[in-house]
């Protein structure tokens, strides 16, 4: 049977309809920040004081960053049924090889386009740099230990993120201990949340795809998968490579929108952060790991606002607000594990757990079936 011109159509028109809807919102976006920002330079000039939104930009930098981190490791940990540990590691080599090529080629511009576009040009090509050589990384670790099974992946991505970490502190061309400062600053609110959409875009094909009804069954049973002849080292090694990628790519804008990367922000306990927020959000969750990572990089920074509040927004405060509101988030996730194990969705995304009388999307014919107290 073949494929109909007008079916061709719609599934390309699917397929760039959003990106051009997330363009043109966020461009319009970036357009009002920049106008705010020559609105604030004038007022500044003229001696008076408007407020700026930098650290908002900044915290919300850092949750694109952290949801590109979660749903690309929800991958290979929710969609395949792996566990790897070690995502800290691929977001190292992503941010060390952008953030290096971005410093090399600061002072260099492409010949017949704008000074500002020239930049974002070498910025995007930096990212995918950045992005392939974790990808790489990805396959060569992922090839040898995706052929056993239990927990030797989370073994080896534990021991290449440790890898990564003391090589680049004993590397003097990589700062070594001290890191990298002088990156040029070329991250937007734009291109971080553009990346954003196109990671979510990319794991939500994957996962009504073909190619993620075998994920799916591998995470299932990847014996059964198996034997019904699914290649599952295939399937698992790709997984892999396509979530390295995108760690990869949100190290490259972490490091185009911080003064200064060292190997202290890629350590083991990065990495244990983006698992919690995909098993909090639920494993296999798209919806549910973005939930999370939004909820718990948020979550730190309100308590220290709360905190500050009660105590009258005493600076003194600051030390001690920062002693306790980490072990209140702890207590936190403790609650959320007790009370909701399968995480905020479970496999579930969020259009199948609202309302009934609700408008909502159909269920993809490629999730898997909710199992226990995901299908109460």
């Amino acid at each position: 049977m073949g494929v109909s011109p007008s079916s061709g159509l719609r599934g390309w028109t699917r397929g760039v309809a959003p990106l051009a809807l997330a363009v043109a919102v966020l461009s319009v976006l970036q357009l009002g920040l920049n106008a705010w920002d020559s609105y604030a330079d004038g007022q500044a000039a003229l001696g008076a004081e408007v407020f700026r939104p930098d650290f908002l930009v900044y915290l919300s930098s850092l949750v694109a960053v952290n949801v590109v981190l979660t749903v690309s490791l929800n991958i290979v940990n929710g969609m395949t049924g792996q566990f790897s540990i070690g995502h800290a590691g691929f977001m190292a080599v992503g941010a060390y090889i952008a953030g290096k090529l971005s410093f090399e080629v600061k002072e260099l511009a492409i010949s017949g386009l704008p000074h500002a576009v020239s930049d974002q040009v070498l910025f995007t090509l930096s990212l995918l740099a950045g992005g392939a050589a974790a990808a790489l990384c990805g396959f060569l670790v992922g090839l040898p230990s995706l052929r056993l099974k239990g927990d030797y992946l989370a073994i080896v991505t534990l021991g290449f993120g440790e890898i990564i970490r003391v090589v680049v502190q004993n590397t003097p061309a990589l700062g070594a201990a001290l890191g990298i400062s002088g990156i040029p600053q070329h991250s937007s609110l734009f291109m971080v949340w553009l990346w954003v959409f196109i990671t979510v875009l990319a794991a939500r094909r994957i996962a009504n795809s073909s190619h993620g009804r075998s994920l799916w069954a591998i995470r299932e049973d990847e014996v059964a998968a198996e034997a019904m002849g699914v290649n599952t080292t295939g399937y698992k090694v790709r997984s892999f490579v396509v979530s390295s990628f995108f760690a990869g790519i949100a190290g490259g804008l972490f490091a185009h929108f911080v003064p200064i990367i060292n190997p202290g922000s890629f350590t083991f306990v990065k990495s244990m952060e983006v698992v919690v927020m995909v098993v909090a959000g639920g494993l296999g969750s798209t919806t549910g790991a973005i939930l999370a990572a939004v909820m718990l990089t948020l979550l730190p920074e309100g308590l220290r606002s709360l905190f500050l509040a009660v105590g009258g927004g005493d600076a003194s405060l600051a030390q001690k607000v920062d002693q306790v509101r980490m072990p209140v988030y702890g207590v936190l996730l403790v609650v959320l594990m007790l009370v909701r194990p399968q995480g905020l969705f479970g496999t579930k995304e969020i259009w199948d757990v609202l309302p009934k009388w609700l408008p909502r999307l159909p269920r993809a014919p490629n999730s898997p079936p909710a199992r226990g107290k995901e299908a109460a």
